[in-house]
């Protein structure tokens, strides 16, 4: 080398006439004497940029061995080859047209996914599939002539690519959230759910004044069945998911879901159970399956068609179908109805309640309408949560049915749910949020596109979840109202009648709104605490509670966290820290100690003293100055359970009735 200030010698290092000399850099075999080393491997093994991607990424394998018996033993035997064939064969079963008593040619893979030789994934599948409605037009549409690609059981990673590539809308939040939006539609659709009424469901399903059960005939269902099918077998490619409901090894379901969005795959993906990679490969034929084509309208000349949106539950065909709407909470509460109608043919109780378990073993569970304080009090630092929302009760204790939790989200905060705030990262999928363009920051409290903005995460999420989320039997029964007459006393114990006669009612009292100023108190009622989701007469859930209860000697306790001393605008809210020394009592078993009185109109058995709270707000009677005011109040109030109740009245439960006349006589008595 000429010029500059550097000279070459012969050794190869470089030497400099100004200044100390630099030390000498090798390139030789060298090993630990030098300062620096030429640590160049070979080549990697790859001739194209395709090559090279494909080395990058390594297929998962199995790591959680089970036992299923020896018909999974037999599959395990199988090649691999064939094990995906018959998962492939499975799908394209359930994506049949029944018209044309064929499934489409379905492929494994993303179709974006290309190999290094330009080609896709080759191998598919073409299923058939028969039915008991089956018109036998013969006909032959272009689908046939396509392949439907399957993402079957994507990761989040995965699945987070796929949403942020094809679905406007979808962005990584700063807490690595997948912020999502599911359309027009915000909330569930309960006037466009329907159910197929067929010689079975006509005398099982609760039908008529109060039921949540929509009829729709087996023809229409299978009309709408074969737009959405059709419409999902029209795309490039499909989500599939298979999954379990009911954390029960003995009582779980398989569920199917096939979607058209990667955001409805990542939230069912949270919401259900996650087998392992055995257990998916010996999966099988699904119990019940969702076609969700939430993008696509139904046909609204169809019979039965209210609107653009139809929610279909088809009971003897195990299969629900979502035309109109794309929202993601039609497929939990879909599920949880299905559960409501399969666990009671099995002699366990469906409840809508969150359930936490003490280090002792001590289970209970919490009823509750929105606002109740349902959420805040079954989360507890010192428990564990085995749900949030939805369980059952077997005769061996009580499980979850979900494998996550669908948290709202209006107004969060870390200082008042810290556990939630914290399960909100990445694998949740946040609904409906708003966010800052540029930081990503998510502003809970922005209400612009709706209230109901939630977050759907796997229970795992949560610090103190217990997995597997089951518990023995429970202990209290705790019912939960907010009510803004502030007649009801803070704490109440309950006899089984009275049980029964509260938990069919599902009350609450809540403010309409403030922005008028002082408006008048609302009552809410939904059978069993969940009215919009219950498949059978509410009588046939609360008999079967109270004989759980009656076996397994649990406690029912009605908790009002509403208000005290007067109704909205004269009371005020009780402390919440009041409520939780009142639950913490319950726990404890302490309050059974304590000395009870009995209240007029409602009969309630009340406590006269709980430690650290002031006695005066225990009767509610004492807590109000105008002593005339809550006697009206009260009456006002009892009239309203009586009224709601007549619905149920004529209902007879057993052969005489007797069970119907006790939970009557448990009601209000003037």
């Amino acid at each position: 080398m000429s010029g500059g200030n550097g000279n070459a010698n012969g050794d190869g290092g470089f030497s400099f006439p100004k200044g100390p000399a630099m030390p000498k850099i090798t390139t030789g075999a060298k090993r630990g004497n030098g300062i620096c080393h030429d640590d160049s491997g070979p080549t990697v093994k790859a001739t194209t940029l395709d090559e090279l991607h494909s080395l990058q990424k390594k297929r998962s394998a199995p790591t959680t061995p089970i036992n299923q018996g020896p018909a999974a033993a037999a599959f395990a035997a199988a090649s691999e080859e064939e094990r995906q064939k018959i998962q492939l064969q499975s799908i394209s079963a359930s994506l049949a047209s029944l018209t044309r008593e064929s499934g489409p040619k379905v492929v494994r893979g993303d179709p974006a996914e290309k190999k290094a030789d330009g080609s896709t994934t080759p191998a598919y599948a073409h299923g058939q599939h028969h039915s008991i409605f089956s018109p036998a037009l013969g006909a032959v549409s272009d689908s046939s002539l396509k392949f439907t690609h399957v993402l079957y059981n994507l990761s989040p990673a995965e699945l987070y690519e796929q949403a942020i590539k094809y679905e406007k809308g979808s962005f990584i939040t700063s807490n690595g959230a997948l912020a999502t939006l599911s359309g027009a539609k915000t909330g569930r659709a309960p006037r466009d759910k329907r159910v197929v009424r067929d010689e079975t469901t006509e005398d099982e399903l609760w039908w008529g004044k109060g039921s949540p059960n929509i009829e729709m005939d087996e023809h229409t269902f299978m009309v709408n069945r074969e737009r959405a099918v059709d419409y999902l077998n029209s795309l490039e490619k499909v989500f599939v998911n298979d999954q379990y409901l009911n954390w029960d090894p003995e009582n779980r379901i398989k569920v199917r879901i096939v979607s058209a969005r990667a955001y409805h795959s990542l939230f069912m993906h949270n919401m259900c159970i996650r087998p392992t990679p055995e257990e998916l490969e010996s999966f099988g034929t699904p119990d019940f399956t969702i076609y969700n084509a939430g993008q696509f309208p139904c046909n609204r000349y169809t019979h039965y068609m209210t609107s653009s949106t139809s929610v279909d539950l088809n009971l003897g065909r195990r299969e629900m179908v979502i035309l109109g709407t794309q929202y993601a909470g039609e497929m939990k509460k879909g599920l949880f109805s299905v559960m409501h109608y399969l666990m009671p043919k099995r002699r366990i109780l469906s409840l809508h309640s969150g359930c936490n378990m003490g280090k002792d073993g001590d289970v209970a569970l919490f009823f509750g309408l929105s606002g109740t304080g349902k959420t805040t009090l079954s989360t507890d630092h010192n428990r564990y949560l085995i749900g949030d929302d939805e369980h059952c009760w077997t005769e061996t204790g009580v499980s979850n049915i979900e494998g996550g939790c669908y948290a709202k989200c209006v107004d969060l905060s870390r200082e008042k749910e810290p556990d939630i705030w914290n399960a909100i990262k990445f694998g949740t999928v946040l609904e409906n949020v708003v966010f800052d363009e540029h930081t990503r920051e998510v502003d809970y409290s922005d209400k612009s596109v709706t209230e109901n903005t939630r977050a759907a995460y796997p229970i795992e999420f949560i610090p103190n979840a217990k997995i597997p989320c089951v518990g023995p039997h429970p202990k209290n029964v705790i019912l939960l109202a907010c009510d803004a007459f502030g007649v009801l006393p803070p704490v109440s114990k309950l006899n089984l009648a009275q049980t029964m006669y509260h938990f069919i009612s599902g009350y609450t009292a809540l403010v309409a709104g403030t922005e008028d100023g002082i408006k008048e108190p609302t009552a809410t009622f939904s059978a069993c605490f969940g009215a919009a989701f219950i498949m059978l007469h509410p009588t046939k859930y609360a008999a079967m509670l109270a004989e759980k209860m009656k076996t397994q000697g649990a406690t029912g306790w009605l908790v009002n966290t509403g208000w005290s001393g007067g109704s909205y605008g004269v009371g005020n809210r009780i402390k919440l820290a009041y409520t939780r020394k009142i639950i913490d009592a319950i726990h404890s078993g302490s309050l059974l100690k304590a000395n009870f009185k009995k209240t007029e109109i409602f009969g309630f058995e009340i406590p006269t003293e709980i430690e650290g709270i002031p006695s005066e707000i225990l009767d509610p009677v004492n807590s109000w100055s105008d002593k005339k005011a809550h006697k009206e109040t009260l009456v006002k109030l009892g009239g309203l359970f009586k009224k709601n109740f007549e619905v149920f009245a004529n209902h007879k439960i057993g052969v005489d009735g007797k069970l119907t006349e006790e939970i009557l006589a448990a009601g209000p008595v003037f």
